[in-house]
């Protein structure tokens, strides 16, 4: 019988700055700056951190403005915030790498391709783990992850009890042909492969 998969979100009300900064600096898409500032209308360090990023949208810069009464800001220079954006990339990981578990996790859970790209290669199992539970994960990744032989054998169970993961045969056949896979799934998975690719 398959394990539910119980998923946790991240409550930005409840999120370190360091966390917030990092999720701001990822290329994650503009929702997650809506979200950030609708969940932190009581802390004013988070909204001011919204107000000075380049990359946060107008709509939600004015927003964090007007919660703390503030002059919205004049546009900003797009062309310009793309090039930092590639400036902030590097730091992004050093960011990472000076969080605690608890902050890796909520990153995991919550961040963008980028981010669970570096923390799917995390030394700790429950951040890796945490990976998986990601709602925008894509099934790219999870094939990445199934044709790697340096996660651990834990992941790959979890991999292979997700219905959804398994129905799509890249998934599937990474699986099967991961040496690091356990013998029971790969043997109940074989079924599933094309005859050319057995």
């Amino acid at each position: 019988m398959e394990e539910p998969v119980i998923q946790i979100g991240l409550d930005f009300s409840l999120a370190s700055q360091e966390v917030i900064g990092i999720l701001l600096e990822d290329t994650s898409g503009p929702g997650v700056f809506d979200e950030i500032a609708k969940a932190n209308t009581g802390r004013p360090e988070i909204l001011k951190l919204l107000i000075e990023h380049p990359d946060t949208p107008s709509d939600v810069s004015a927003y964090a403005s007007g919660v703390l009464h503030l002059p919205v800001k004049a546009g900003r220079d797009i062309p310009e915030a793309e090039r930092d954006r590639a400036k902030r990339a590097p730091k992004i990981f050093q960011k990472i790498q000076k969080l605690n578990v608890s902050g890796k996790i909520q990153l995991a859970l919550k961040g963008g391709r980028e981010i669970r790209g570096i923390l799917i290669k995390d030394p700790n199992k429950e951040v890796m783990q945490s990976v998986l539970g990601n709602q925008k994960i894509t099934d790219s990744e999870i094939e990445m992850i199934a044709r790697s032989r340096q996660v651990p054998e834990e992941m790959l169970r979890r991999i292979s009890k997700n219905r959804e993961w398994v129905k799509n045969y890249a998934i599937t056949q990474a699986l099967v042909t991961n040496p690091k896979t356990p013998p029971g799934i790969s043997v109940s998975l074989v079924s599933h492969l094309k005859r050319k690719d057995i």
